[in-house]
C-alpha cells in the first residue's frame, strides 16, 4: 500500500516546457503529489523533489532538459533527500538513455505514466543495499487500455484546461508526437461532462478542450467532436468553450454549423495550423490537404461564423523548401490575415521521416525566412488590432493583470483586455467593455456603464 506521507510536507517544484497539454499535465502532477504530502513551491531551491516536464516538439527544449538538470547537481550534493526526475515527451522519447546521459536524474516517466507518479517517486526515495537511491524508468504506452482520467485541478479559477483525448494517428513527417504521446484515444463523453459539471460547480466559467487533434474525437457512444461541443453547450453551466488543436483536413461543415448555432458559448476563436502555404511542401509534410483545400476550409469557417478569429502554426525551412515555396507561405498569411501566428524554424526530430531527408535547409536561411514571416505578420496584426478600437465587447474577468494596478479579462476572440478600477467581485463575471486602445497582444478598455 502506498505511503500517503512520501512528501513529508516538503516542497515539489515542476518546470514546464511546451504545449498546453504539458501545462495541464503539470497541474495533474502537482495534484497527485499533494495527495502524498508534497507542497508546491515556487523555486527549485525550496524543493526536495524537482520534476522537469519536458517537450520534444522542437530541438531546443530537449537541450534545456540536459542543461537544467545539470544546474541541480550542487543542490543535490547539499541535500541528500533531493530527487530529480523528467517527465513529458523527452522522457517518453529517451527513456533509459536519459538516465545514462544525465546521471543526476533519479527517475524518468513518460506521458502515459503520470497517474503512477506517486508510486514512481516512492520508488525513487527507496535506498538500495548499497545506500544509493533506486533509479526508476516508467515509459510504456498503455494503448490497449481505455483512456479514462479524472480532471485534477487544484485552483481552477475562472478558466482551465480539460483533456478530451490524447495521442495522434496522423504521422506528419516533421512531428514526433505520435512517438511521444502514442495513438489516438478519446475519453467518454459522459466522463468529460461529469468533469465539466464539477468544474462549473467550483466556479469555472471557461474551459479549453485539449487534444493533439480534437477533430478526431470519438466517444464510446460514437459521438464526434461536434456532438461533444453541442452537448457541453446544452447540458453544462460552462459559459465559454474553447478548443485546441484542430487539424484542417478534419474540420468539416458540421463543426462550423454547431459553432454558429451555439455561438453564445463556443468562442469566436479557432486555431487552424497550416504549417506551410505551398502544396508540394504540405505533401512532403504528409498534412493531407493542399493550399487550395486549406483556403477552402478558411472560407467555409468565415462564411459560417462571420467575425471569427483565426490563428495558425507555420514551419519555415522544411527540408527541400525553396524560396518560391517559402513565399507561398508569406502570401498565405497575407491572404488569410491571421490575428496571430506561431512560426518556427524546422528542426529534425527523432523517429520522424523528415529528419532523414537529405535536402535540409541551412540554419541561417531558416532564420532569415522566419524573421521575414514574423515581420509580415507583425504588420498584419497591427492593422487588424485597429479594428478593435472604440468597439464595445463582452469580457470575462479573470483577475489582476501582470501590470500593477490593473485587472484583466478575455474576449470571446481570446484577446486579453487590461483595465483600471477592477475589484475582486468582478472576477468570473462577463461584462461589457469599450476598447480604448488596441495592440496585437493586448487591448485596453474601460467598463461600459
Amino acid at each position: 500500500m502506498l505511503n500517503q506521507n512520501i512528501g513529508q510536507g516538503e516542497g515539489v517544484y515542476i518546470s514546464t516546457y511546451g504545449c498546453q497539454m504539458n501545462v495541464n499535465d503539470t497541474e495533474r502532477m502537482l495534484s497527485l503529489l499533494e495527495m502524498v504530502n508534497f507542497v508546491p513551491v515556487e523555486t527549485p531551491e525550496k524543493a526536495s523533489l524537482i520534476i522537469i516536464n519536458s517537450c520534444s516538439v522542437r530541438e531546443k527544449p530537449v537541450h534545456k532538459v540536459h542543461s537544467e538538470a545539470g544546474k541541480y547537481q550542487k543542490m543535490k550534493e547539499k541535500n541528500p533527500r533531493l530527487r530529480i526526475g523528467v517527465g513529458g515527451c523527452v522522457a517518453q522519447q529517451e527513456k533509459q538513455k536519459l538516465l545514462k546521459d544525465v546521471p543526476v536524474l533519479d527517475f524518468v516517466f513518460g506521458t502515459d505514466a503520470i497517474d503512477k507518479l506517486p508510486e514512481i517517486v516512492a520508488q525513487a526515495y527507496e535506498l538500495q543495499p548499497n545506500g544509493y537511491p533506486q533509479k526508476v524508468v516508467s515509459a510504456r504506452f498503455e494503448n490497449e487500455k481505455p483512456y479514462s482520467v479524472e480532471t485534477l485541478v487544484r485552483n481552477p479559477g475562472v478558466s482551465t484546461f480539460v483533456n478530451i483525448m490524447k495521442g495522434c494517428d496522423n504521422f506528419c513527417t516533421f512531428c514526433v508526437v505520435p512517438f511521444t504521446r502514442g495513438r489516438e484515444r478519446s475519453r467518454t463523453m459522459k466522463e468529460i461532462l461529469t468533469d465539466l459539471n464539477a468544474l462549473a460547480a467550483r466556479g469555472v466559467k471557461e474551459v479549453t478542450l485539449l487534444g493533439q487533434n480534437v477533430n478526431s474525437y470519438e466517444s464510446d457512444c460514437s459521438a464526434n467532436f461536434a456532438t461533444l461541443l453541442k452537448t457541453i453547450a446544452e447540458d453544462t453551466k460552462i459559459e465559454r468553450i474553447r478548443y485546441t488543436t484542430s487539424h484542417p483536413k478534419d474540420f468539416d461543415q458540421e463543426l462550423v454549423d454547431i459553432s454558429a448555432k451555439y455561438r453564445s458559448k463556443i468562442c469566436d476563436y479557432i486555431h487552424l495550423p497550416a504549417q506551410s502555404g505551398n502544396t508540394e511542401v504540405l505533401k512532403r509534410m504528409n498534412r493531407g490537404y493542399s493550399r487550395e483545400e486549406y483556403l477552402a476550409k478558411v472560407k467555409m469557417i468565415r462564411d459560417g461564423i462571420p467575425g471569427v478569429i483565426l490563428t495558425t502554426d507555420l514551419i519555415v525551412g522544411f527540408p527541400g523548401e525553396t524560396e518560391e515555396q517559402f513565399e507561398d507561405t508569406v502570401s498565405l498569411i497575407r491572404e488569410v490575415r491571421y490575428d496571430n501566428i506561431y512560426a518556427f524554424k524546422y528542426s529534425p526530430r527523432p523517429f520522424t521521416k523528415a529528419a532523414k531527408y537529405e535536402d535540409q535547409v541551412p540554419e541561417d536561411e531558416k532564420q532569415r525566412r522566419l524573421a521575414k514571416l514574423l515581420e509580415v505578420q507583425r504588420e498584419i496584426a497591427f492593422e487588424l488590432a485597429k479594428d478593435y478600437e472604440n468597439i464595445t465587447t463582452d469580457v470575462l474577468i479573470e483577475g489582476p493583470a501582470r501590470e500593477e494596478g490593473l485587472y484583466q479579462g478575455r474576449t470571446t476572440q481570446n484577446k486579453i483586455v487590461y483595465f483600471k478600477d477592477g475589484t475582486t467581485d468582478m472576477i468570473g463575471k462577463t461584462m461589457p467593455f469599450k476598447i480604448t486602445s488596441a495592440f496585437p497582444n493586448v487591448l485596453r478598455g474601460e467598463f461600459a456603464h
